[in-house]
């Protein structure tokens, strides 16, 4: 414990004696159990040659609490003889540095004439400072900052892996998230790497996966060059006879075409080839030879030159044969494709044939309506949700017409967006005109009266409205395409709020319903066309 100091506080304007009983009080006070050493511990840990208290005093720091050395709040407070204040560190490093005397007024000074101030090191550390953590706004005295700084949650500490500065609560997730050099694991091949090499993991590691270059299809590097040996029908492949000469690479889905169109080139190159190889094995002697053999040399010569000419006679006739063999298989190749595209005209023919059957089976069964449609919407719990989600909704119904003969009808839903304006939330359903069968023996614009009706499956209270035709309006008019873009019908037919609260939805199925009545005039019943009767309507 430093050596309290009895002297007179220069700043002390009362007598000698309460001068004394002052400082013998301030004594007591600062060996007193309340200022234990956990609340001292910023002074009592320092080094013994730091220099002042370098924080931010809220309110700024008196001049008498700094030290002139240094130029901040004295730490370790020490007086000298002559009166002046300094940091125990400042004063004692100044003495051995720059000789024995005060750096204020140069009078004589011995490291021995130094003595505690006990008063001002406690009325320093009863000052008020802020937090030099940033973003901390916290103060205290100055004896707590020590413990504050070891709680604050702005304080910063380095990061063990990577060396950076981080907050001290943010430690963790900065080394199990943030951190550069923190450890992972690969998800393909569960091995270990650090964060910063992850690309350079990417690219090397044998189970993850790759997109092959040519066929663009998505495996694990490991069978990538097996893909491409073996099974990628886009990678590029050499030609099967390229050890006779053909040097032509392709995709290996073309080679089989390759093969089939160049057989006969690589017949002659395999032709070639061979003669070349026997021609080889054939050697001519030597003079020299010739020469030192004289004797059996002639009939060596004799039976090399037999036994060439028959194995060349040999492969020639092996080639003839070849070749007239793929002469053969062309024809048959020919002959198929030939086939194959008859085949495929007659598939061709077949499906439009099919088609327009189809479409003569739609048009008689539309036929059968005579102007009464029931319209079946399943699946419709699908269409409100995606009416919910903001996506329009656009339903037509298949055709219909009002008699044999009569006009040819469709109906138009739309499940109107919840954002839409003025018809938010509301079933819209329209009656279309289209193009039909009758239309030349009809009188145009269509005029009767339409019911559109959705029905009640539960309790049989039909939601009902019904309409006069317009003639002056384009939606009656003889169509010039095969729908009539105009339609007529309601905007705010149903709101779906009254759909969901009665039973017109019964097993996902909306029931529409669509009673056509039109008017002939006298002209078309002269002709001996009548109209359809009138039927019950909803």
């Amino acid at each position: 414990m430093e050596k309290l100091s009895l002297d007179v506080d220069p700043y002390c304007d009362s007598d000698l004696s309460g001068c004394a009983a002052a400082m013998e009080k301030e004594r007591e006070s600062y060996l007193s159990p309340t200022e234990n050493t956990s609340t001292i511990s910023v002074s009592a840990s320092i080094p013994p040659d730091q220099q002042g208290y370098d924080v931010e005093f809220d309110p700024p720091l008196e001049s008498k609490y700094e030290c002139p050395i240094c130029l901040m709040g004295l730490r370790s407070a020490v007086q000298t003889p002559c009166g002046h204040r300094f940091c125990n560190s400042c004063i004692k490093k100044s003495i051995r540095d720059t000789g024995q005397k005060c750096p204020v007024d140069n009078e004589v000074l011995l490291e021995e004439q130094l003595f505690p101030d006990n008063f001002a090191k406690r009325e320093i550390l009863s000052l008020t400072v802020r937090c030099p953590n940033v973003g901390c706004s916290d103060k205290m005295e100055l004896r707590q900052l020590e413990k504050h700084l070891s709680q604050c949650k702005f304080a910063t500490v380095q990061c063990p892996q990577c060396l950076e500065s981080v907050r001290k609560s943010h430690l963790d997730e900065h080394k199990s998230e943030q951190c550069f050099q923190r450890l992972m694991t690969c998800p393909a091949c569960a091995g270990s790497f650090v964060y910063a090499n992850k690309q350079i993991h990417e690219q090397i590691c044998p189970f993850a996966n790759t997109v092959c270059e040519y066929c663009e299809m998505e495996l694990i590097r490991d069978q990538l060059a097996l893909h491409c040996d073996t099974d990628c029908l886009k990678a590029p492949v050499a030609c099967t006879f390229s050890t006779f000469g053909c040097h032509v690479k392709m995709p290996r889905n073309e080679l089989a075409q390759h093969m089939q169109e160049f057989t006969q080139m690589h017949m002659r190159c395999m032709a070639e080839f061979l003669r070349s190889q026997t021609l080889s094995s054939c050697p001519v002697p030597s003079v020299a030879a010739h020469s030192a053999s004289d004797e059996r040399g002639a009939s060596a010569r004799a039976q090399d030159s037999c036994q060439c000419r028959q194995e060349l006679m040999n492969l020639r006739e092996t080639v003839l044969e070849l070749e007239g063999r793929l002469v053969r298989q062309d024809q048959q190749i020919r002959e198929l494709c030939i086939h194959n595209e008859t085949q495929k005209n007659q598939v061709t023919e077949l499906r439009r044939k099919l088609s327009s059957l189809e479409d003569a089976t739609r048009e008689l069964e539309a036929q059968q309506y005579q102007g009464v449609y029931v319209w079946r919407l399943e699946n419709f719990s699908l269409h409100l949700r995606n009416q919910e989600a903001g996506q329009p909704i656009v339903l037509h119904s298949p055709p219909f017409y009002t008699g044999r003969p009569g006009y040819k009808l469709c109906l138009r839903l739309h499940l109107q967006t919840p954002s839409a304006p003025r018809c938010s939330n509301y079933i819209s359903l329209f009656v279309h005109t289209m193009q039909g069968e009758f239309d030349s023996q009809l009188s145009w614009p269509l005029q009767g009266t339409i019911r559109l009706a959705v029905l009640d499956q539960v309790e049989g209270q039909h939601h009902v409205e019904v309409m006069e035709t317009k003639p002056d309006l384009q939606a009656f008019q003889r169509p010039t395409v095969q729908r009539n873009p105009k339609g007529f019908g309601y905007v705010t037919f149903l709101h779906l709020q009254a759909l969901r609260q009665r039973g017109f939805v019964k097993e996902d199925v909306l029931l529409v319903r669509c009673e056509v009545t039109p008017r002939f005039d006298a002209s078309l019943r002269r002709e001996g066309v009548q109209p359809r009767g009138s039927e019950p309507s909803l």
